[in-house]
């Protein structure tokens, strides 16, 4: 696998590695300036020469990843056997040095109704290095020409029609996805907020709506749909920050999105 292939295979599993370009040569080397391999935790992906070099440089990529680094570093490494050696005699007489450049988790944001909320928090999201996948079971909410608003987007945007069940959908989502549950219709949230409480792997659940409305889904989740009542603590309702108020939706879009950004800052994991 080359490397250009690596990392859309660590962004598909959510996994992160670190990107190893040799930044400069003098001298021989078994590679010129410019070639490039990826470093997982369990994984190495193309090459940047083999022998010593490789090796420090995988070695220095998973103590980066080890120790969570977000920073690019260089590292210095000399092909002589006058030099100090971690992995073996690699004499090419040359001096490499080789940039590590982490590839942190992306985060994953998947909305579930399309409407003007929706797609008011999509086009937020959308500026944002993240995976977006959205849900809706309305065709024409998911038309090209509803949709163009997202055409300059720097996420990853997944568009599912889903009009039966959210099964698919949800058993689909990348492992820490945040879920808010918005659709027009309250039968489709009490599915989707059923089906994600049982999916393993998720992020947060966010779910719109009026207390009342929230009531109304905890019987029915617990007495109907057979969950324990600390299963619903799963579940954020309302979503966004209080202290961002009003009921238009680019204003609710902007506090939804906001405490989105929190919760990816804290990690791609779940959280409460």
């Amino acid at each position: 696998m080359q490397w250009m292939t690596a990392l859309a295979h660590l962004r598909r599993s959510r996994s992160p590695g670190v990107l190893v370009t040799v930044a400069q040569v003098r001298g021989h080397s078994p590679r010129q300036a410019g070639a490039k391999m990826v470093v997982g935790l369990d994984q190495v992906w193309d090459t940047v020469g083999g022998g010593n070099l490789e090796a420090v440089a995988i070695d220095a990529a998973r103590e980066m990843l080890r120790a969570g680094g977000t920073t690019p570093e260089l590292v210095q490494v000399s092909l002589s056997d006058k030099a100090p050696l971690q992995f073996g005699v690699q004499c090419c007489g040359g001096e490499v040095t080789v940039l590590l450049d982490p590839i942190p988790v992306t985060g994953a944001v998947a909305i579930f109704g399309v409407g003007h909320v929706g797609l008011e928090l999509a086009r937020i999201l959308a500026r944002h290095d993240v995976d977006l996948t959205l849900v809706d079971s309305r065709t024409e909410q998911l038309t090209d020409e509803r949709l163009a608003v997202l055409a300059d987007a720097i996420a990853e945007v997944h568009v599912r029609h889903e009009p039966l069940t959210p099964e698919r959908a949800i058993a689909d989502l990348p492992p820490g996805t945040h879920v808010l549950v918005m659709t027009h219709d309250h039968a489709e949230d009490l599915a989707i907020c059923d089906t994600a409480l049982r999916a393993e792997g998720l992020g947060s659940i966010g779910l719109i709506g009026s207390s009342a409305k929230w009531a109304r889904f905890s019987r029915t989740l617990t007495s109907e749909h057979g969950h324990e009542r600390s299963e619903l603590d799963r579940i954020t309702t309302p979503i966004g920050r209080p202290e961002i108020v009003g009921k238009e939706p680019a204003v609710i879009a902007l506090s939804v999105a906001a405490d989105l950004v929190l919760r990816m800052q804290d990690g791609p994991g779940p959280r409460a």
